[in-house]
């Protein structure tokens, strides 16, 4: 009995031992293995009773994506702590696991948080932390893909096991990885949302930037108040523990003294995601140049800057929250897409490393560095004002035909209601017929992305049947319904390929056969005759090109196919 108690003695002091130390990597310039960062979890996980170690779905390499739950009082159902006006704070780590701060971050973090769990003030904010997002890529480890990054020695890769980066997956919903975050989102529901980066670019003396949800792109009740009070109190707090911060270095030009533009996160970007439920998203980004310890300390502070601005105020985030979903049921117009607005004038303070061109040895060119020794503090300029490019009435419902089964499972998957028609039927809808779009040349995260769609509105009755879907658009999900499922929006659905089938021509003609048509077609519409004479004026193509000329005529007799380029989201206006 006394050897069985030593050994057990021997492998819970072996196991703080190897916490301890799992936690100082960063120190010496390491970050653990995803096993380690596992096991330190499950370590804290049975040490606090206030702490848990969840599992939640999977990952394309295969392994388990877990989530770590600090609750104050041992409660760990989501609906019941929404209900005890809990504010839920849900933070992810490596989703480029070649930018591991916030994965050593949150490790102390969370040891941090749980040694003073019983004080008053760690009552009211719920933290769910995601120790690494990317697990494919944390297994695929090396020293060298980041080449302009200062530390640590060895780390993850950037791509998951399809080779897809996961922080342009949120919408389109390839990976197993991206599937399994929906769910935790979906049934946490959190209020606020964190994700840490590294960032690349221009060289400066501030060791973290921030990027927040944009204020213009939320609704009013919570841009507002993020931009007003939030965002204020955050960049203070952080000066004030001696970690000045700066909002994400986006430079207008080459250099920062050009001046910053605001970063524009659409919704395939986590923050952009988010956003469509009304949580407020952070995005860190620490410096790539900064040692990889002076990171991870900054991550720390600003992620303790944040968990104690969420407990002063989270009565009044939790309203604010409260009143953008209800604002959302009630507007009638949505924007699905943005447009910085460059003639809106502002500036902010930036400390700066002066920009110096020289001549390249290698290529002979002109190249850029920056003088350390000659450091400025100046007032540039800064263009954070996005104004709405494509605005969309909301219609009542919409009716997805059910062989659109990919959407229909990732509406599902967002907590969209949806209902099924139960008999065949004939059903007046709106509907849009695609004109004119851009798509890209080369393929971008395993799809050809569309752009700049421009659509025709008609009128008709389509035939629907048993088992298709309608979507009412009275809903908290109303603005990931309208923003993935309107074609002109920026990660609609349509734009990242979804509804590709529509955009082939079917059917086609033999131009020996078709000719004694068109012929009486003409015949009996003479003006048939002047839309050809048009066409071949204004395209010199068609000159010389009996078919195409023919095709002219055909696509506008009864017999060209009408399902030809129709999109097949319908929208019911009454």
């Amino acid at each position: 009995m006394f050897m069985i108690r030593f050994l057990l003695l021997f492998m819970f002091l072996g196991n703080v031992c190897l916490s301890q130390k799992t936690t100082e990597y960063y120190l010496h310039n390491r970050t653990p293995q995803w096993h380690e960062v596992i096991e330190y979890y499950k370590k804290l996980d049975m040490q606090f009773p206030q702490a848990k170690l969840f599992t939640e779905g999977t990952t394309d390499v295969g392994k388990p994506l877990h989530l770590f739950v600090i609750s104050a009082d041992g409660n760990f159902n989501p609906v019941s702590l929404h209900q005890k006006r809990r504010l839920i704070w849900l933070i992810n780590n490596g989703i480029h696991p070649g930018e591991p701060d916030g994965i050593d971050a949150s490790m102390i973090f969370a040891k941090n948080v749980l040694s003073k769990i019983n004080s008053v003030a760690y009552k009211n904010v719920v933290i769910c932390i995601i120790p690494i997002y990317n697990i494919d890529g944390a297994l695929n480890r090396g020293c060298c893909s980041r080449v302009n990054q200062e530390g640590p020695l060895e780390y993850g890769f950037r791509g998951n096991y399809q080779n897809l980066d996961l922080n342009r997956d949120f919408v389109k919903c390839d990976t197993k990885n991206t599937e399994s975050f929906i769910r935790i989102f979906q049934k946490w529901n959190p209020d606020l949302f964190l994700d840490m980066h590294v960032s690349n670019g221009a060289d400066y003396p501030y060791n973290i930037t921030l990027i927040a949800t944009q204020k213009d792109k939320l609704t009013p009740p919570l841009g507002k108040y993020l931009s007003e009070k939030m965002l204020p109190e955050l960049y203070r707090n952080m000066e004030s523990n001696s970690e000045k911060m700066i909002p994400y270095v986006n430079t207008i030009k080459d250099t920062p003294d050009s001046g910053l533009e605001g970063f524009l996160e659409t919704p395939r970007y986590a923050s952009g995601y988010t956003a469509l439920f009304n949580t407020i998203g952070f995005i860190s980004e620490t410096h790539m140049l900064k040692p990889y310890p002076v990171r991870v300390k900054a991550t720390i502070t600003f992620m303790e800057s944040l968990r104690q601005y969420a407990a002063r105020n989270a009565v009044e985030i939790l309203q604010k929250r409260a009143e953008a979903n209800s604002y959302l049921k009630t507007i009638h117009e949505f924007p699905v897409q943005w447009q910085l607005d460059t003639t809106s004038k502002d500036s902010i303070r930036f400390d700066g490393y002066t920009a110096v061109y020289s001549k390249s040895k290698i290529t002979g060119l002109q190249r850029l560095t920056y003088d350390r020794s000659n450091p400025y503090s100046k007032f540039i300029p800064y263009q954070n004002n996005f104004k709405p490019q494509v605005i969309i009435k909301r219609p009542v419902a919409y009716i997805i035909p059910q062989c659109w089964s990919r959407v229909i499972e990732r509406l599902k998957l967002n907590g969209v209601k949806i209902q099924t028609i139960t008999a065949d039927t004939i059903i007046e809808v709106e509907c849009y017929k695609i004109g004119q779009y851009k798509t890209t040349s080369k393929p971008y995260e395993g799809h050809y992305l569309h752009s700049n769609v421009a659509v025709e509105k008609q009128i008709r009755k389509v035939q629907f049947y048993k088992g298709d879907k309608m979507i009412e658009v009275n809903q908290p999900a109303n603005r990931y319904i309208i923003e993935t499922l309107e074609p002109q929006g920026t990660d609609a659905f349509f734009a990242w390929g979804f509804f590709d089938g529509i955009l082939q021509q079917k059917e086609w003609f033999s131009d020996y056969v078709f000719e004694d048509i068109a012929e009486k077609l003409i015949q009996e519409n003479p003006v048939l005759l002047d839309s050809l004479k048009d066409a071949v004026k204004s395209d010199s193509t068609l000159q010389n090109n009996h078919y195409m000329q023919l095709n002219v005529l055909y696509r506008q007799s009864p017999y060209f196919e009408k399902s030809y380029m129709i999109y097949p989201v319908y929208r019911l206006i009454q």
